[in-house]
């Protein structure tokens, strides 16, 4: 499953997100929409990641999903 396929199913996957970094807020998971960059945006706002930190956080994450 490629990251488009993420942004398809939103409304499915934000559970998963929520689940995984639950300072995010039902209005952080609104905003993002999916979008790759704004989750790392976000996380970075919310958890004081750093860019890169952030980018490898949702990767790791990403991969480890059965989709």
């Amino acid at each position: 499953m490629d990251w488009n396929r993420v942004e398809g199913n939103w409304k499915q996957v934000k559970g998963k997100v929520k689940e995984q970094w639950g300072k995010l807020t039902d209005d952080d998971l609104d905003v993002i929409d999916g979008k790759q960059d704004q989750l790392e945006g976000r996380l970075q706002q919310r958890y004081g990641y750093a860019k890169d930190q952030a980018a490898k956080e949702v990767n790791d994450w990403y991969g480890r999903q059965k989709w």
